[in-house]
């Protein structure tokens, strides 16, 4: 196609859109087979103690009751124990030890934790056996936060002889030895929060003993790679099992990763030899489903007498919770390497410890560990800019890596060694066109005026978001006799408009119509191989091997048309609709494929990350007599390389942007000191509403695309979240200056606001 019919970035509107808008969606829950049962999981009251009796005798009895299953009826025969949930990311031989049981064993960790497992006729029946169940668990002391955790007074794991898992380490340059005019030290902290997703959790599992096939629907992000857990922990092949993907209520990193479930109904699915369904009410998605984004630091910057900075180092400590699980070290690790964010640091030394505490265990949330990086670094910048008398926006854009010195180098993340560049951009171009866009100039004289009995103010910060993980991603199209074309890929839809930039990219690269397309992602059952949709790269690897696999296919449309022209296949030339001609002759693609196989499979490899770039602001009124925190607007501008569709590049900034809200102003994961858990409903766990924050805008730019992969493309999906803390908080503080309010701490909820202005008074 010409450029200027170009699909790649056409504001096409999301296909996926009215299916789900007529209702015609269908999510796990929303399945049914004959003669399913249901299961229900009882979970541990206590937060830390050792299990003395589980007795399931009156349950069992019950009218309608199936099977009750613990620890013992689960323990592999092959080795006595119980199988445990694997890690995902960053594998490393230090965090093993303290892998989760998918049921508890000898003692439980945290409140929620799985105990045993119901079958039942109905949902109802299972959650009534549950109360039947008698548990004697003796009561160990809790640790509830990771200061207590740090002492090793009360061990997790007696046999590790430490609650402190792993520590990384960030290092550039000699950041110990460096001695400057201005240096400051700080602490600040963030609270538990996470992804609540619209729809919970929920499995359907049957197993075909004929076929020796478990089929698994409800798969979501990583579907392959939950397959290749789950059969190996079920001592079956890979092929044996199928992940089937249906319509997913939103990921955001939580959703999709093994966790006990994926294990326990499967199981029981096989062995009763019936259809299993499960489903998580919203309690247990509060308790059960990752938590993340807990963490404080001490960290320090060491700047020159104009501002320029020396060095960052410092320490980070991360709450992991009771378990390490799937990706639960990635927070501690990217909260280390990203701290200097997009600026020229040349010496950096930071060390992020991973403490274990009786909570849920953590997992990935949207921009994990950069999020809480941000925060950090954001407000110790406009601390140190106030004072050395320097503008924030001045002192910012003196130390922001410069166009020139693309790829830029950042700090090696240890263990592991790894390596890292910023692959391309101008960042100065994001934080001046976010400028002008709110208006800074026009709005600094509100910074701290109080107006209409509230206290205005503005906070800008810069960010940058890592994209693209490898190794690879596959795809494969087909031609169907009508001329049709299916187009297969391994990435994963979360909800995230996925099937309509892949739709596009294929229609761009074969030159046919959109409406000719249908797209089949994520399920085991489409593909040999995938790996899923995270670390925000469904685009980029996904969508570049679709442009292989399109290349390929041109390929096989000259060779076949080239039997039947008589001529060379590099002879034909491809025309719209992929048409094949030569001398004056044309084939249609529905004649070149009315034998059938006519096909083409596509492979992108890349282990280059992809880095979008960009900056926030934040205008804010805050009212002293309650602590009530207004965003009156907040603007976000990210250069995100080649955008394939405006539409949905603006939709996930925005919702990006409103997740980072809730997370500063109102979510709180909230456990006593005894690990009680706290916030186990909507009542208790506040989360941003429409009318909430009405004035965001969200730019996206494609000045600089990436250079790793043909699309040019980058990943967008966390960005907007990234910043927002930071922002916020400096914006507050600004509003505050008057009253001499500091901010350290994540959430700024009305009664923290409060406190902070009476401690100041």
């Amino acid at each position: 196609m010409d450029t200027k019919d170009s699909l790649v970035g056409a504001p096409v509107e999301r296909i996926e859109d009215l299916r789900l808008l007529r209702g015609r969606g269908q999510f796990v829950d929303d399945l049914h087979q004959e003669g399913m049962l249901h299961a229900a999981i009882l979970r541990s009251p206590i937060a830390h103690g050792r299990i003395r009796l589980i007795d399931v005798k009156a349950a069992l009895v019950m009218p309608g009751i199936h099977g009750v299953f613990t620890a013992a009826d689960i323990a592999q025969s092959s080795t006595g124990s119980v199988p445990k949930i694997p890690l995902r990311l960053s594998p490393l031989p230090e965090l093993v030890p303290f892998e989760q049981p998918v049921l508890a064993e000898k003692k439980v960790r945290y409140v929620g934790e799985p105990i045993a497992l119901v079958v039942a006729d109905s949902l109802a029946l299972a959650e009534d056996a549950l109360d039947l169940i008698e548990v004697d668990i003796e009561t160990l002391p809790a640790v509830a936060n990771r200061r207590a955790s740090g002492n090793d007074d009360v061990l997790l794991f007696e046999e590790h002889g430490t609650n402190h898992a792993i520590t990384y380490t960030a290092r550039k340059g000699d950041a110990a030895s460096v001695k400057a005019p201005y240096e400051r030290r700080e602490k600040f902290s963030v609270q538990r929060h996470s992804a609540v997703c619209m729809e919970p959790r929920g499995l359907l599992a049957v197993w075909d003993g004929q076929r020796t096939k478990l089929t698994v629907s409800g798969a979501a992000k990583v579907p392959f790679v939950t397959r290749r857990a789950l059969a190996q922990r079920l001592d079956l092949p890979d092929e044996c099992v199928d992940m089937v993907e249906v319509d997913v209520g939103g990921g955001f990193g939580v959703r999709g990763e093994f966790y006990p479930e994926d294990y326990l109904i499967p199981f029981v699915a096989r062995k009763l030899n019936r259809p299993i369904k499960w489903t998580e009410d919203r309690r247990e998605n509060l308790l059960a489903s990752n938590h993340s984004r807990e963490a404080d630091c001490e960290i320090e910057i060491a700047c020159d007498t104009d501002g320029t900075i020396l060095a960052l180092r410092g320490h980070v400590y991360v709450d992991a919770g009771a378990y390490i699980r799937t990706s639960g070290s990635t927070p501690a690790r990217n909260v280390a390497q990203f701290l200097s964010g997009p600026y020229r640091i040349p010496n950096i030394h930071v060390e992020s410890a991973l403490l274990l505490t009786n909570k849920m265990p953590i997992g990935t949330y949207r921009g994990p560990g950069r999020f809480e990086a941000d925060f950090f670094r954001e407000r110790l910048f406009d601390m140190a800019a106030k004072d050395l008398g320097i503008d924030p926006v001045e002192f910012r854009r003196r130390n922001l890596v410069s166009k020139e010195e693309m790829p830029y180098e950042i700090a090696t993340i240890t263990p592991l060694e790894k390596r890292e560049k910023f692959d391309s951009g101008d960042y100065r171009i994001t934080l001046d066109r976010c400028l002008a866009e709110i208006g800074w100039q026009e709005k600094a004289r509100l910074q701290g005026q109080l107006i209409g009995g509230r206290y205005h103010g503005l906070g800008v910060g810069c960010f940058i978001e890592g994209g693209a993980a490898g190794p690879r991603e596959n795809a494969r199209i087909e031609v169907e006799p009508d001329g049709s074309i299916l187009v297969y890929v391994g990435s994963s839809n979360l909800g995230q408009g996925l099937e309509t930039v892949c739709v596009q990219i294929a229609a761009d690269a074969l030159q046919v119509p959109m409406d000719r397309i249908r797209l089949f992602h994520g399920s085991t059952t489409y593909m040999k191989e995938g790996f899923g949709s995270f670390h925000s790269r469904s685009v980029v690897m996904g969508g570049s091997a679709i442009l292989a696999a399109a290349n390929e296919l041109k390929q096989s449309v000259r060779k076949a048309a080239a039997s039947r022209l008589g001529c060379a296949a590099t002879d034909v030339v491809i025309g719209q609709g992929l048409s094949a001609s030569f001398c004056g002759k044309s084939l249609a693609l529905a004649q070149l494929a009315a034998d059938g196989g006519l096909s083409a499979e596509g492979t992108f490899e890349n282990h280059h990350h992809t880095y979008s770039y960009g900056a926030a602001a934040a205008h804010v009124a805050v009212d002293a007599r309650t602590g009530q925190v207004e965003v009156l607007e907040y603007v976000t501008v990210e250069d995100v390389g080649r955008i394939i569709n405006p539409l949905t590049a603006n939709g996930q900034a925005i919702g990006a942007v409103v997740q980072g809200l809730g997370g500063t102003l109102l979510e709180h994961l909230v456990y006593d000191e005894d690990g009680q858990f706290l916030t186990a409903s909507l009542a208790d766990y506040l989360m941003p509403t429409a009318p909430d924050f009405p004035n965001i805008k969200a730019i996206t730019l494609e000045d600089f695309p990436s250079p790793t992969n043909p699309l040019g493309a980058k990943g967008l999906g966390e960005g907007g979240i990234v910043p927002v803390g930071g922002v916020v908080s400096n914006a507050v503080a600004a509003a505050l200056s008057s009253l001499d309010v500091t901010p350290r701490e994540l959430p700024l909820s009305p009664m923290k606001v409060w406190q902070l202005i009476e401690d100041a008074r």
